[in-house]
């Protein structure tokens, strides 16, 4: 007989599509190391194995940890590299709770803004425009470059602006670029731009926070000067 692995099972059965389509919370723990080891044995699944795994350990991840590499292939299913998996897997588990959640930036003025781009932009000879995708709290979600462009301009998709808020989950939207010339002075351009960008975000129910113009040194805020 061969053994029982996650693609020969029914497709409501399967944890790997679980996962995908409810989240890895939608499981059971069984499930989840049963993605892990990929395959049981001949007698039972992935999942019944890892049922019965974690019942002689109480049903306790913690102490699932505990057993050794010996302990755990005494197990029908279970060989020298399925259980080092277990444990590397239960050993992650345990390092995530020792580190701290990392902090997000808070980017809700232009001038933070400008203070967290201004490293990635300072050097720059060539105009890039960048999009920050923030939360409700103003807290960085993450930061797109959108494009790469020439010396006094560079071509920008609103739709791909977007595109990158909606899938981010993005509450607050703010964009900047640079000016490799020093000119702090905003082109018809970037004005056009700046309302395109705003009513894609009107239309979308997004606040767009601000559009910045970073040079090395100064910067430039269609926020702080009203005309966003």
């Amino acid at each position: 007989m061969e053994k029982l692995t996650i693609n020969n099972w029914a497709e409501e059965d399967r944890p790997r599509e679980k996962m995908a389509s409810l989240g890895a919370e939608a499981l059971s723990n069984a499930e989840l190391l049963a993605i892990l080891i990929g395959s049981g044995s001949t007698k039972e699944s992935a999942v019944d194995l890892m049922k019965r795994v974690l019942a002689d350990s109480k049903n306790n991840l913690n102490t699932l940890g505990k057993m050794s590499i010996h302990e755990l292939c005494q197990y029908n299913g279970i060989g020298e590299a399925k259980a080092i998996t277990i444990l590397a897997a239960c050993e992650l588990g345990k390092r995530r709770q020792m580190e701290s959640p990392e902090e997000r930036p808070d980017l809700g003025t232009a001038t933070r803004l400008y203070n967290y781009m201004h490293p990635i932009m300072q050097d720059l000879d060539v105009e890039e425009f960048w999009v920050l995708l923030l939360n409700q709290h103003y807290r960085l979600i993450k930061k797109v470059r959108i494009s790469h462009g020439g010396i006094t301009e560079t071509a920008v998709d609103i739709r791909i602006i977007m595109k990158e808020a909606v899938l981010a989950n993005t509450t607050i939207l703010a964009v900047c670029h640079n000016h490799p010339s020093g000119n702090l002075k905003p082109s018809r351009q970037d004005d056009e731009l700046t309302k395109s960008i705003k009513r894609a975000c009107e239309l979308m129910h997004i606040h767009f926070l601000d559009h910045v113009i970073i040079t090395d040194g100064q910067y430039y805020s269609y926020h702080e000067s009203g005309l966003c």
